[in-house]
């Protein structure tokens, strides 16, 4: 039989003489993903104040521990997604829930997260790039996210949408058009999709 929480589950099998037997204790793992400026954080952001026990794992944070000078290089990102994977499936086998506020602008990085983490799911914020721009040019708090990224990009860095590619989800559980949708409502979808998982 099963025991379920608002946010996690805990298997217990009966054992003899009445005994109980812990099989599993399992987090789950909601990945924000979409293009810089598409309001990852705004809503991981939420996702935490209505859940506090939700542990929110930032890119932009993790990265300045693990690459204090970072290059954005694809060796170099291919590392730190990896890391912020393990670090996720880690808290979740832990019977932690984890909000994953990254772009993750590679498919195979959040496929990885899938594979790993019994208990996954994905919410696409969908956004066309020009809204991206304008939001992130007009933001005043980055959240540890570098500043002016998109004219960074068109001078040459590589950013996701700009000058290396945004690999859109193929099977998100959420897709929000964030241009379209108040966070009223968009989090009112996000609730459900926790309520489902």
């Amino acid at each position: 039989m099963y025991f379920q929480t608002k946010l996690s589950l805990l298997y217990i099998a009966a054992g003899k003489k009445g005994k109980g037997t812990i099989i599993t204790v399992s987090g789950m793992a909601l990945w924000i993903t979409g293009l810089p400026g598409s309001g990852k954080s705004t809503v991981a952001d939420e996702i935490k104040a209505r859940h506090p026990a939700f542990v929110l794992i930032r890119m932009d944070e993790l990265r300045k521990v693990i690459t204090p000078q970072p290059t954005y290089s694809e060796t170099e990102r291919e590392i730190v997604y990896r890391a912020m994977v393990y670090l996720a499936k880690k808290l979740t086998e832990s019977g932690h829930d984890v909000i994953i506020d990254a772009t993750g602008h590679l498919r195979k990085w959040r496929e990885l997260a899938r594979q790993l983490i019994s208990r996954y799911g994905e919410v696409y914020l969908k956004c066309p790039i020009e809204i991206c721009i304008r939001r992130e040019q007009a933001r005043v708090e980055t959240r540890e996210a570098p500043k002016d990224v998109y004219k960074k990009g068109a001078a040459g860095w590589p950013v996701p949408g700009v000058s290396v590619s945004y690999e859109e989800p193929l099977r998100s559980e959420l897709v929000v058009e964030t241009d379209k949708v108040s966070l009223k409502d968009m989090m009112q979808k996000v609730e459900d999709l926790i309520a489902r998982m």
